[in-house]
């Protein structure tokens, strides 16, 4: 039975970061357990973009920080690495607080930006994965995502976490192979999430990110660690205390497919009881089926798939026209003039101009159909 802990932490101040993220892992057989002596082990931070901790964009550095002491503690030697969608992680890391953590804790922080195309053939979707060759070259990972919502995946947790070791360039073509279906790109998310194979996941769920996330939304006291060897048991725990079903998420429903563990009954939970660390009135992505038209007949009119479907729309009062959503289109179906334009035609709702938006000005909206019919 998958075991995954819950511990309560109060505030980022070091003292209280190290006594909660120390427990969540001693509850689940200490630090030893995922790491020897002498091995390079990858810590896996979410660098979304170079925004200050306090946005809760990025998983907070003193999180990392811990990680990294704990690591030490074992034996292991710590490297630090994302690959963030844009700009190169060393520069995101200085602004958001982890590359000074790495500097003051003596350790690597490493771009996870070199290709390496490897066979995957367990893989259901993808038999070969491109993946930053920074990321295999260590002995092992662990993954430190940041609690937040997500605008295509509903949620972004510990699965979700390592399409960071995809290096940057190369996310717009996995979200183009997707095509619009949610539910395909969360089959790909779990192939990359079983050939990686973390070895533990640490949740950053101190202040998460509630509203128009991963970038863009509202930071949310939660005050709570989250551990486990198992990122999917983990991912559905983490659901359920927020409040939403676990199939809710589409990563979860691809899971379940697979037979993965997303049954709230099988997974044995340390620490604090679910129950007792419930939130209420969390505030999730602005739409649950971000993807209804994966729902409807393909014979549909082209004006009635686009009045029932779901799609990034632009506010113009906080749009700066700085370029950065149409640079990281994979369709290629964004234009800046006078105003962003896009091509709802061509639109495959991988809703990536909402995620790297600096201002906040690209949300998802439904289609003026869709608002009429109650329940989806």
């Amino acid at each position: 039975m998958s075991q995954v802990s819950i511990t309560r932490c109060t505030s980022y101040e070091i003292q209280e970061v190290y006594r909660a993220v120390k427990e969540s892992i001693d509850l689940l057989g200490g630090m030893d357990r995922f790491v020897s002596m002498g091995e390079r082990i990858l810590l896996k931070p979410n660098l979304l973009a170079g925004k200050p901790p306090e946005t809760a964009v990025t998983t907070h550095p003193e999180v990392v920080r811990v990680l990294i002491r704990l690591v030490k503690e074992a034996g292991g030697v710590p490297v630090v690495g994302d690959s963030p969608g844009l700009g190169a992680a060393m520069k995101v890391a200085d602004k958001c607080g982890v590359g000074p953590v790495c500097r003051e804790e003596g350790v690597e922080l490493v771009d996870l930006k070199t290709l390496v195309v490897a066979e995957n053939p367990g893989g259901r979707t993808f038999k070969r994965l491109e993946v930053a060759k920074e990321a295999l070259d260590c002995d092992g990972i662990i993954n430190i995502p940041k609690l937040k919502t997500h605008a295509q995946m509903f949620l972004t947790l510990g699965v979700k976490n390592l399409f960071g070791c995809v290096p940057g360039k190369l996310k717009p073509q996995w979200h183009l192979s997707a095509g619009v279906e949610s539910s395909h790109f969360a089959a790909m998310l779990l192939d990359l999430y079983a050939f990686l194979h973390p070895r533990l996941t640490v949740m950053d769920g101190v202040v998460g990110m509630e509203g128009n996330g991963p970038g863009a939304g509202d930071p949310r006291k939660i005050g709570l660690v989250f551990a486990g060897a198992d990122a999917v048991a983990l991912d559905t725990v983490a659901a359920t205390v927020l409040g939403a079903h676990p199939h809710d998420l589409p990563l979860l429903k691809a899971a379940a497919i697979r037979g993965l563990n997303t049954d709230i009954n099988g997974i044995e939970v340390l620490g604090e009881e679910i129950s007792n660390v419930k939130v209420h009135g969390f505030k999730f992505a602005p739409l649950v089926s971000l993807n209804f038209a994966d729902r409807l007949p393909h014979f549909l009119d082209r004006r009635l798939r686009r009045a029932l479907t779901s799609r990034p729309s632009v506010e113009r009062a906080k749009c700066t026209l700085c370029n950065i959503c149409v640079q990281v289109c994979p369709a290629e179906v964004m234009t800046k003039t006078e105003r962003i334009g896009i091509d709802y035609d061509r639109c495959i709702r991988c809703y990536c101009c909402q995620e790297m938006c600096p201002e906040g000005a690209i949300a998802p909206v439904d289609g003026w159909l869709k608002r009429l019919i109650p329940g989806f």
